[in-house]
């Protein structure tokens, strides 16, 4: 896996820019493609993107559902759900499991017994790490939800890596703000929607990152709440 995301800063706002700007473009050129009628996505229950079925998977979901608010938990496995999905869609081949793992445990440096100093990504990145190691989760593999945690966030450089990595960085941004929603029918959407309730996601999420980044105002996420992150939360394709 190489050199593990260790520190994660704010990006300065022209770059964000950037990065934000390019991943726009490139999603109105995928619905352009969709509104001509090509590669338009099937609808699936969720029982057709079930959680991966490992002993593993379920202490993972046990630890996150114990230590979560019912709104970031069901936010967590929706991710797993969306980026599945999103995968499928794409045709791409990754390990479920992986994918799976680091999407259910990819806030859990949003809990206070775990957020520190530090950009909560690569702190939750380093409590799944650690857990799963000992757990029996191969290194190379831990390594690997490490880093997909660690960047779920990285507009711009998820999605140029390994497919676990940018399946957890789609599905994360699909659920947060619609972003990927081209590759998913809009019964997925509400199926799985329906399947895990957001439960007054929008207004509980945003005031968690916002009080994040008063408190780490040199944070990764404090670039994204800076360009008017808060108000693409409140303006994604869900009522709450």
């Amino acid at each position: 896996m190489g050199v593990l995301t260790t520190e994660l800063g704010r990006t300065s706002t022209p770059r964000l820019i950037w990065r934000f700007g390019c991943a726009e473009t490139m999603g109105l050129m995928r619905k352009l493609v969709r509104t001509a009628g090509y590669a338009r996505p099937v609808g699936l229950d969720a029982s057709d993107v079930p959680i991966p079925a490992s002993e593993l998977a379920d202490q993972a979901t046990r630890l996150v559902r114990e230590l979560s608010p019912k709104f970031l938990f069901n936010h967590g496995v929706r991710v797993f759900m969306f980026a599945d999905a999103i995968g499928r869609h794409n045709k791409l081949r990754y390990d479920r499991e992986v994918v799976y793992l680091a999407a259910v445990m990819h806030d859990l440096g949003l809990i206070s017994q775990f957020n520190g100093n530090g950009s909560f990504e690569v702190e939750g990145a380093g409590v799944a790490r650690r857990f799963l190691l000992e757990h029996g989760l191969p290194e190379d593999r831990a390594d690997l939800v490490h880093e997909a945690i660690a960047l779920h966030a990285a507009v711009g450089k998820a999605s140029k890596m390994a497919p676990e990595i940018a399946l957890v960085h789609f599905g994360a941004g699909m659920d947060v703000v619609g972003f990927r929603a081209e590759d998913l029918s809009t019964d997925t959407v509400r199926r799985i929607v329906e399947a895990y309730p957001r439960h007054g996601f929008k207004k509980a999420f945003s005031e968690v990152l916002e009080d994040e980044v008063r408190r780490k105002p040199f944070s990764h996420m404090a670039g994204h709440i800076g360009l008017g992150f808060s108000r693409k939360i409140r303006s994604a394709p869900f009522a709450e």
